[in-house]
């Protein structure tokens, strides 16, 4: 049965400017790192990808290694592509990275021409797609030169595999020195994917250099895997990723000082009129110095709750004050 999307479905999202481009970002993205490989039920994660479509989100990230297994959401992605949205593949963003361990051997993971391009060429066959419109640099490798994954990234763009070249987990001093080297390649960089909530501000200073080089942004774990969204208010529950063998959040990394400081941000929130994920999700946006920020989600249900945050998504300088002091 062919898949026809809500028309109406752009009236519900909010788009930001991409930096200094002509591409308009959905402010929620649709993260695919966990819930969409071949571990999860093919019907939820169908259910996920669908909805957030008709919700206005746009725009869906993935990675070479996510699943898991890894590779198993580009898979997934793809069966979707061509069983239900390949007819709305002008309305969509795509993106992808690589950069992480994917296969074995010397070529398999970093930042060698040689792993960008050999990754690129893999995911378009799992995706069923002629190409993707962002392909993202995952992450920093501190052997090869810059120069040379500049370069794969500038060939893919040129190519026309990639529309538009990103960064993820960059420093502020590399992320200039990146956006540099593309310029000179005549290529833009146009999007830098990081690390960013209210309880890992470490990247702002990354934010800074943005506003310099007309780069867009985009936040992953903006929710700090779970930890702003009052779930571990009363403890570790038995059914959540702390409890369970993620590498990504474990129970040591849940301190009473965070969840004391959870605790209170929940009750600014309240007062707000939203709950805590609503209102960390909206302050990761707050003063449009953020393009987007990626939604990771188990169930349609979480999706609609966090897309809610843009109802309430102005903050006064007393309640940023307020946050600032339970942050410290």
């Amino acid at each position: 049965m062919e898949y026809t999307a809500n028309t109406a479905r752009y009236e519900k999202m909010k788009y930001n400017r991409c930096g200094k481009s002509g591409l308009l970002l959905p402010a929620m993205s649709l993260g695919l790192w966990h819930n969409f490989g071949d571990c999860a039920v093919y019907a939820n994660s169908k259910n996920m990808l669908l909805g957030a479509f008709d919700l206005g989100i746009t725009h869906f990230d993935l990675a070479n290694n996510y699943g898991p297994s890894a590779g198993s959401a580009e898979e997934t992605f793809g069966k979707l592509i061509s069983e239900e949205l390949g007819p709305y593949r002008d309305e969509l963003i795509v993106s992808t990275k690589a950069g992480y361990y994917m296969w074995p051997g010397p070529y398999g993971e970093w930042g060698s021409k040689k792993n960008l391009v050999a990754s690129l060429d893999q995911s378009l066959k799992r995706m069923k797609l002629d190409y993707v419109d962002i392909f993202y640099h995952h992450r920093p490798d501190p052997n090869t030169p810059l120069e040379e994954t500049m370069d794969a990234l500038a060939g893919i763009v040129r190519s026309g595999k990639a529309l538009y070249a990103g960064i993820s987990n960059y420093n502020p001093e590399d992320t200039g020195k990146a956006a540099v080297i593309l310029k000179d390649m005549g290529v833009h960089c146009l999007i830098h994917q990081m690390n960013y909530s209210m309880f890992n501000r470490q990247t702002e200073k990354v934010l800074d250099v943005l506003d310099e080089q007309g780069i867009g942004s985009i936040a992953f774990s903006p929710l700090a895997q779970g930890l702003l969204t009052g779930k571990y208010a009363n403890g570790i529950p038995s059914d959540s990723r702390a409890a369970g063998h993620s590498v990504f959040l474990t129970k040591d990394s849940i301190t009473p000082d965070k969840i004391e400081k959870a605790n209170r941000l929940g009750q600014l929130a309240a007062e707000r009129g939203q709950s805590l994920t609503q209102m960390a999700l909206a302050w990761v946006l707050r003063r449009d110095r953020v393009t987007s920020v990626i939604l990771g989600a188990s169930r349609l249900e979480q999706i609609k709750e966090n897309i809610d945050a843009l109802n309430r998504a102005e903050f006064a300088d007393e309640e940023l004050a307020r946050i600032d002091a339970i942050l410290k």
